[in-house]
C-alpha cells in the first residue's frame, strides 16, 4: 500500500511557474509508475506526466516543453515543475501510483492560473 500527499498548489499568473510535490509513504524506487493527473471543473481527469521506476518520463502533448517530472531522492517525492503556465492548466492536480500492490491516489492540490 502507498499513501500519497500532494503539495505546492496555489494561485499564479499566466506565464508563471509552480512546483508540485508528491510525497510517498514507500520508497519511490519500489513503485513501478508514478503519474500526475489533473482535473479541471467539468472535465474528466487527464494524465499530465509519468515517470517509471526506471526513470522514463512521458508527457501529455499539452504540457510538453513546459512541465518536467522528476524524483527527489532525499524527500522520497516526485515533483512536477510547471513553467509557462496557462489558464487552461487550472485544475486539481493528483498524484497517482500503480504497481503490483494496486492503484493509489492522493487527495489533490489546486492550481489556479489567472489570465
Amino acid at each position: 500500500q502507498v499513501q500519497l500527499v500532494e503539495s505546492g498548489g496555489g494561485l499564479v499568473q499566466a506565464g508563471g511557474s509552480l512546483k508540485l510535490s508528491c510525497a510517498a509513504s514507500r520508497s519511490i524506487f519500489s513503485i513501478n509508475v508514478i503519474d500526475w493527473f489533473r482535473q479541471a471543473p467539468g472535465n474528466q481527469r487527464e494524465l499530465v506526466a509519468t515517470i517509471t521506476r526506471g526513470g522514463t518520463t512521458n508527457y501529455a502533448d499539452s504540457v510538453k516543453g513546459r512541465f518536467g517530472i522528476s524524483r527527489d531522492n532525499v524527500k522520497n517525492a516526485v515533483n512536477l515543475q510547471m513553467n509557462g503556465l496557462k489558464p487552461e492548466d487550472t485544475g486539481v492536480y493528483y498524484c497517482h501510483s500503480r504497481d503490483f500492490t494496486g492503484d493509489y491516489w492522493g487527495k489533490g492540490t489546486l492550481v489556479t492560473v489567472s489570465s
